[in-house]
């Protein structure tokens, strides 16, 4: 038997948190890494505290802002890196993997962050039926690795 690389241990980890997700659109999972070593995990939904959506509104999620998007939730990348913020735990040179490839206001807090390199298991553009993925593009454009995360993972 073969070890698993710690991306697929990382990726499939994120799946996995992605089932905490009490979003009723998408769920999505994050883990954050630096030197082989997680730093932080999130996924996405409402701020603890506030609304479960899946409970409140179980048909049709929670109320839409004024771009259609959820008007509570934070997405996954979000949630990991705010609570290494509120931790105070350096993410400058950290690695992500996501299960849904950053939206642009994620890419551009992934980037200010100091984040060196993400890997992402699905596409946001095929997600929300754009023509690019905007957010990836912005990352590669500012020298952030961005990576489609293809190996077939082993989860059981």
């Amino acid at each position: 038997m073969t070890k698993p690389s710690f991306d697929e241990i990382y990726m499939e980890l994120a799946e996995k948190l992605s089932l905490r997700s009490h979003c009723v659109k998408a769920k999505v999972g994050a883990v954050l890494t630096k030197d082989t070593r997680i730093v932080s995990l999130g996924y996405n939904g409402p701020p603890a505290g506030t609304h479960n959506c899946d409970l409140i509104w179980p048909d049709e999620g929670c109320p839409r802002d004024s771009k259609g998007s959820c008007s509570l939730a934070l997405h996954a990348e979000q949630n990991a890196i705010l609570y290494a913020a509120k931790s105070n735990i350096s993410i400058q040179g950290s690695t992500l993997y996501v299960t849904l490839s950053p939206c642009i206001s994620c890419a551009r807090i992934i980037f200010t962050m100091g984040i060196k390199k993400v890997y992402y298991l699905h596409s946001y553009a095929d997600f929300k039926g754009l023509s690019s993925d905007e957010g990836v593009d912005f990352l590669v454009k500012f020298g952030v690795e961005a990576i489609q995360f293809n190996k077939a993972l082993q989860v059981k």
